[in-house]
């Protein structure tokens, strides 16, 4: 079986954090950007690399860690924990999902609970306590990539080779009527406590799993 890689992104304060995510993760051969509770985010920052990576929705963390077993999936929380493993060992076994912490607080206990594992960064100089979750994610990602023995992409001049855009693409979430209401009713209720649902750039909120992909 094909050894592959997740991002699990769950309570990211910062919606354009999202678009940039998926700008690493189609970089370095992620599978899929799984999107657990709330959907909307901002594409700021992706430069046009959300139509290259695949998107799946779940309501609530088990679903996904569920979907991720299935798959055969280690899940990684991110995370400076005791007994967490530096991510330049790459102390990988099998396809990995890897879950990122909020940019205030890190992973919560909730989030802890469905890890198998964690590793962290090493840092080197002495004028920040931690780096943005999106550069983190590029560093550990980058490394289960060395470690995966992912194709390296082909070059043209100075620039890496970007596929053709594909014509469509499917939105993987089961979702029931039941379901759509109540994620209605909380982003109504967590409107203002930003989150997913946070506006920005105008006023304008951006549910790009609506706005991407086509149902099949």
């Amino acid at each position: 079986m094909a050894i592959e890689s997740y991002v699990v992104v769950h309570n990211i304060a910062k919606r354009h954090n999202v678009g940039t995510l998926a700008r690493s993760a189609t970089a370095f051969g992620v599978t899929e950007l799984i999107l657990v509770g709330r959907r909307d985010f901002n594409s700021f920052g992706s430069h046009g690399s959300t139509s290259h990576v695949r998107f799946r929705h779940f309501h609530s963390l088990l679903e996904a860690r569920q979907f991720l077993k299935e798959k055969d999936c280690d899940i990684c929380g991110v995370e400076i924990t005791e007994g967490a493993l530096p991510v330049n060992q790459h102390p990988f076994k099998k396809s990995t999902a890897f879950l990122m912490g909020n940019e205030g607080t890190g992973l919560s206990a909730r989030e802890c609970e469905i890890c198998d594992f964690f590793v962290y960064i090493p840092q080197y100089g002495c004028g920040t306590a931690s780096l943005n979750v999106t550069v983190a994610a590029s560093i550990v990602l980058h490394n289960f990539g060395v470690w995966a023995g992912f194709s390296e992409r082909s070059r043209d001049g100075n620039k890496f080779v970007v596929a053709e855009r594909p014509e469509k693409q499917v939105r993987y979430s089961a979702e029931t009527e039941e379901a759509i209401v109540e994620e209605r009713k909380c982003k109504r209720e967590n409107a203002a406590n930003g989150g997913f649902f946070e506006v920005e750039d105008g006023g304008k909120a951006a549910n790009l799993l609506d706005t991407l992909f086509i149902d099949d």
